[in-house]
C-alpha cells in the first residue's frame, strides 16, 4: 500500500491519521465513561450484565416522581398511608397501583433517608425479603415453559439436578425423593425446628468450617449432610426459605448461567425492567437509589454474619441478604414490581411472560398445600405475596377486579411476619374512597428531557 504514496505524501497521510487516531480515542474514552458511570449506577456492585439505559430503556421508577400521583381523587389512599406510617412510626414507605394493567398511582411517602431528609420517591428501591420467591418461581415456570425442566424432576442424585460430588452425601435418603414442584410449594419435608437454616449463618459457618457469609451451597450441603426430613415430601406444606434458596441453584444448574443473570436477562430486561437487583447487607454496599433501613425503638442488635465479632443491626449486618439471595434477597421499586406483576397477573390486556398453564399451575393451592411463589391464593382471584425482614415489609396484591398493588417500607415492622396484615387494610382503606380512577397509564409515562438530565435527576 505505501507504494501508492511518494515518501512527502506518506509523512502528511500518517500525521492527519495520527490526529484522527488520537481524537477516535478520546471520543471513545468519553463514551465509556459516561455509559460505564450509568452501568455502576444502575448495576453497582453486581457482575450481571444488564440492559444500558437509553431514551427507550431508562428505568421505569426513574422517569417518574410524586406530584405525578398526586390526584385529587386518590387523596383519601393518600391519607391512610400518611395515617398508617404515623400510627406504626413508619420512617419511608413506597405505593404503587396499578388499574387494568395500566399503572395509574406510584408515589413516596416519607423519608429515604431521615438523616439527610432525602424524601421517598417512585425511584428508590427497597428490600423486597420474601417477595423474592414470587421472582424465583417466575423464573423456575419459564424454564418449565421452555422445556428445559420438569415440575416432577429430583434436585439431589446422581444424574439429577444438583449431582456435584459434594452434593452426594446424604443423610436422609428420603431427600432423594424431593422434586422441583417439592420446592416451589414447600412441601420438600424440612422444617425449621432446629432454626432456619438461611439465617443459622454463624453456627453452620462453624460446623462446616466455612467463610462468612456463606454460600448458598455451602448451606445446603450442612443440610443434606447433617439433618433429617420432618415429614415425607409432598404430604403437606411447611414454609421454607431454604428450599427457595435450593431452587436459586436448580435456576443455575438448568440455565447454565448465575441465578441473577438468568433472571436479569430471560425475565426482567425482556419486560422493561432495568433497576431491579440482588441487595447486599451493609449499608455501604447499597445501591444509588436503594433507601436507608430503620429498625424499633430500642431494637437489640446482634452478632454480625460476616463473622466480625461486632454487634450489629440485623438490618445492616445482622441477617445476610447475599445469603437469602433467591429465597429474600431482592431490591425493587414498587414500580417496577408492578411492571412485573402485570406480566404474570393472567389478565389479557398486555402480554404475559409464562403460558396460562403455568400461571394456573402457579396460583394452585389448597388447605394444606401452598401455591407457587405467592403466599396465598383464594378461588375470588385475590393473590397476595407478603415480605418481611428487619428494616423492612411489604405486600404485594391481585385482585380479580382489575386492581393490584403493592406498599413497601422500609422499618422494622412490630409485628414481624403478621405486619402485611396492617398493611392489607391500610391500602383497602384507601382504595375504597376512590370514586374517579386516573386514566393516565404511567408505565408510558416520558419527561421530554435528554438522556442526560435524566440521569441527573437521579442524584436529586
Amino acid at each position: 500500500m505505501y507504494r501508492l504514496f511518494s515518501n512527502k505524501s506518506l509523512v502528511g497521510t500518517n500525521t492527519i491519521f495520527m490526529k484522527f487516531i488520537r481524537v477516535l480515542r478520546i471520543t471513545l474514552l468519553f463514551i465509556l465513561v459516561f455509559f460505564g458511570e450509568i452501568a455502576i449506577s444502575f448495576s453497582d456492585k453486581t457482575t450481571t450484565e444488564k440492559v444500558f439505559p437509553s431514551e427507550e430503556k431508562m428505568p421505569i421508577a426513574l422517569r417518574l416522581t410524586n406530584n405525578l400521583s398526586a390526584y385529587e381523587s386518590m387523596q383519601g389512599l393518600d391519607q391512610q398511608i400518611e395515617s398508617f406510617m404515623q400510627k406504626w412510626n413508619i420512617v419511608g414507605a413506597s405505593v404503587a397501583v396499578v388499574k387494568d394493567e395500566r399503572l395509574i398511582y406510584t408515589k413516596g411517602f416519607g423519608y429515604a433517608d431521615k438523616e439527610n431528609e432525602i424524601k421517598v420517591q417512585p425511584k428508590h428501591l427497597f428490600r423486597i425479603a420474601s417477595v423474592s420467591k414470587l421472582i424465583t418461581s417466575v423464573a423456575i415456570m419459564k424454564l418449565v415453559d421452555d422445556g428445559k425442566i420438569s415440575l416432577n424432576n429430583s434436585i439431589f442424585g446422581e444424574n439429577r439436578i444438583i449431582n456435584d460430588s459434594e452434593f452426594l452425601e446424604i443423610k436422609d435418603k428420603k431427600v432423594l425423593g424431593i422434586t422441583v414442584k417439592n420446592l416451589l410449594n414447600h412441601t420438600s419435608g424440612w422444617t425449621n425446628r432446629k432454626g432456619d437454616p438461611m439465617f443459622l449463618n454463624l453456627s453452620i459457618a462453624r460446623k462446616m468450617n466455612a467463610e462468612l457469609p456463606l454460600k448458598t451451597e455451602t448451606i445446603v450441603q450442612y443440610v443434606i449432610q447433617n439433618r433429617k426430613l420432618d415429614y415425607s415430601p409432598g404430604k403437606k406444606s411447611v414454609y421454607s426459605n431454604f428450599g427457595y434458596a435450593l431452587l436459586g441453584l436448580v435456576i443455575e444448574k438448568v440455565s447454565n448461567t448465575s441465578y441473577e443473570d438468568y433472571i436479569v436477562t430471560q425475565i426482567l430486561n425482556p419486560l422493561g425492567i432495568y433497576d431491579m437487583h440482588l441487595g447486599k447487607s451493609l449499608p455501604e454496599d447499597s445501591y444509588e437509589n436503594e433507601v436507608n433501613y430503620y429498625g424499633l425503638k430500642g431494637e437489640r442488635k446482634v452478632l454480625s454474619s460476616f463473622g466480625t465479632g461486632e454487634r450489629v443491626p440485623k438490618y445492616y449486618g445482622g441477617n445476610s441478604i447475599e445469603t437469602l439471595g433467591a429465597a429474600g434477597g431482592w431490591v425493587a421499586s414498587p414500580t417496577e414490581l408492578m411492571k412485573f406483576l402485570v406480566a404474570i397477573d393472567g389478565f389479557g390486556m398486555r402480554d404475559d411472560i409464562l403460558s396460562v398453564e403455568s400461571i394456573t399451575e402457579m396460583t394452585k393451592s389448597s388447605k394444606w398445600i401452598r401455591p407457587f411463589g405467592w403466599t396465598g391464593t383464594d378461588s375470588n382471584g385475590f393473590w397476595w405475596r407478603t415480605g418481611t425482614l428487619s428494616g423492612t415489609s411489604a405486600l404485594l396484591k391481585r385482585e380479580q377486579n382489575g386492581l393490584s398493588w403493592v406498599l413497601i417500607i422500609n422499618t422494622t415492622p412490630k409485628y414481624g411476619a403478621r405486619f402485611p396484615v396492617q398493611i392489607n387494610k391500610t391500602v383497602i382503606k384507601g382504595l375504597a374512597t376512590i370514586d374517579n380512577w386516573p386514566t393516565y397509564d404511567l408505565f408510558d409515562y416520558y419527561e421530554p428531557k435528554s438522556l442526560q438530565n435524566k440521569w441527573l435527576s437521579i442524584n436529586n
